[in-house]
């Protein structure tokens, strides 16, 4: 498929909350590092070219980032990168952030935080991005039964005005639920990808359609690859499927994730400005009926 004047608006778009954003955005995680995302054997990206990538994701239509504070390598910081590159930022711009987890200065992940530093971590994102509010942030649950004591700090931080607008991330319908009673979500962010779902996965996706709350999968494209990133190939009926649309693998498992519901939103992320545009032309990708049946048995 030709992916040279496909823009994000292909997609379609839904809201989050009162913030419009088409459907397919991008994900800052890999903008810092070449290879495997988080590592300490994985260099540093090209500053120039993580900002170029940026700023074409914008002329391409993109309208909506997620990103996170720590989002970083030895020499880069994405939610930094993010600022270079596109601030003053479009109006139409949303980013989306998360808090929770905890990197210190070496990389190394350290125990979560607790409710009460959630307004530091709230706070660092808006000094990176340089910004005076957040537009989205997703609470990024980490192993905790409950939410409430977390997602309340959140709720707050709305209240006074840092936050716009709060989701949820890796999280059991039972945490949507805690969440939901304390304040508005708008957005869960769970990892969901053809080959890397359940049914439980799938009952929840189904479940912030019924309810109006989009649904954001990460490592849609690397699936069991998670932070490695995506293998080339893909099993028989993939691969077909990818040729009978002139199409790479990695656009086929975007176009099947979005197919999953008009509420579902992607957010590959790259720090090729090659694979950028491909990514977003998958927006334009449509699947039939019967493509789209052999393709979800593939698990």
């Amino acid at each position: 498929m030709s992916s040279e004047t496909i823009t994000a608006t292909a997609s379609g778009s839904w809201r989050l909350g009162n913030l419009t954003v088409n459907r397919l955005g991008f994900g800052a995680m890999r903008l810092t590092q070449i290879g495997k995302a988080f590592s300490a054997d994985s260099p540093s990206s090209d500053r120039s070219r993580s900002i170029a990538v940026l700023r074409r994701a914008i002329d391409l239509g993109v309208n909506h980032i997620d990103t996170a504070a720590f989002y970083f390598s030895p020499l880069r910081s994405a939610n930094e990168l993010i600022n270079r590159a596109l601030a003053p930022y479009p109006e139409d711009l949303v980013i989306t952030t998360k808090v929770g987890p905890v990197r210190d200065a070496s990389g190394a992940w350290r125990t979560p935080a607790r409710p009460d530093e959630l307004r530091g971590q709230v706070e660092e994102n808006l000094r990176q991005l340089g910004r005076d509010h957040l537009d989205v942030v997703n609470l990024r649950v980490m192993g905790q039964e409950s939410v409430s004591e977390h997602f309340g700090a959140l709720a707050e931080l709305r209240e006074a005005g840092l936050v716009r607008h709060l989701g949820v991330s890796g999280v059991t319908p039972e945490h949507l639920a805690e969440a939901q009673a304390i304040a508005p979500v708008v957005c869960v962010q769970n990892r969901y990808g053809m080959d890397a779902h359940s049914a439980d996965d799938d009952d929840l996706l189904r479940a912030c359609g019924e309810m109006g709350v989009a649904f954001v999968p990460f490592f849609a494209i690397a699936g069991a690859g998670r932070e490695q990133g995506a293998s080339p190939g893909g099993d028989d009926e993939l691969l077909a499927v990818a040729r009978a649309h002139g199409a790479t693998v990695a656009q086929v498992r975007l176009a099947w994730t979005l197919h999953q519901g008009a509420h579902v939103l992607a957010i590959p992320g790259t720090g090729d400005p090659d694979h950028l545009t491909a990514n977003v032309a998958a927006g334009a990708l449509r699947l039939s009926r019967d493509e789209l049946a052999g393709l979800t048995r593939k698990r």
